[in-house]
């Protein structure tokens, strides 16, 4: 992710990214979804898209999914005030099921194609670790597709930026068709996010 020239300032990614056309997806979507928290943060959270409410509103993490995430954050003492989190992709990728919206999967193509902006982020931000919500994510960080599985509990160096944990993206613990596989996977990112946590406490 590395780039030699000058970095945009926040409000010109913002104004950039309000007319990114650099893929298709900006044809359906209601409109560009920009990351949002603290300019100062140590950590960048890197989720997968928009959803549905996402889109509606205009702001990352809103949705059932987003409510996932501050709860995990808030059992471990995390507040999403101290961080900046946004997507690997920031426009919303569906189809239509009747009226419903349904989800579904950037492409690579299209992962690559919304990469630059992801790389102003960190290049304005310089975060001391990076924290991948999901293989989305991964694969925008690193432009490889790996399964989480094997990225899980540890802390991974990248050449171009900073550190980043992988972790599951909390849809995945929606997704889950039992109780007991969402307790399982619920307890699985409180304990990549506190080992983040836990890493940018040692490094500060």
């Amino acid at each position: 992710m590395s780039d030699s020239s000058p970095a945009p300032s926040w409000e010109q990614i913002t104004d950039s990214l309000h007319h990114c056309t650099r893929c298709s997806l900006y044809k359906n979507a209601t409109q560009v979804v920009c990351g949002e928290g603290s300019h100062h943060s140590p950590v960048i959270f890197v989720g997968e898209q928009p959803g549905d409410q996402e889109d509606l509103a205009g702001r990352p993490f809103v949705g059932p999914a987003g409510k996932v995430f501050d709860e995990v954050m808030a059992s471990i003492g995390w507040p999403r005030e101290e961080i900046y989190l946004t997507n690997a992709v920031k426009h919303f990728k569906f189809y239509l099921q009747g009226q419903r919206r349904i989800h579904q999967t950037p492409a690579p193509e299209e992962v690559e194609c919304c990469r630059i902006w992801l790389r102003h982020e960190w290049r304005l931000l310089k975060p001391r670790l990076t924290v991948a919500l999901g293989a989305t994510a991964v694969l925008a960080l690193t432009g490889k597709k790996q399964t989480l599985g094997a990225l899980r509990g540890r802390i991974h160096k990248l050449k171009e930026t900073a550190p980043f944990v992988a972790t599951y993206h909390p849809s995945y613990i929606l997704r889950q068709p039992n109780e007991e596989g969402r307790q399982k996977a619920y307890q699985a990112m409180q304990q990549d996010l506190t080992m983040a946590r836990e890493f940018l406490k040692a490094a500060s």
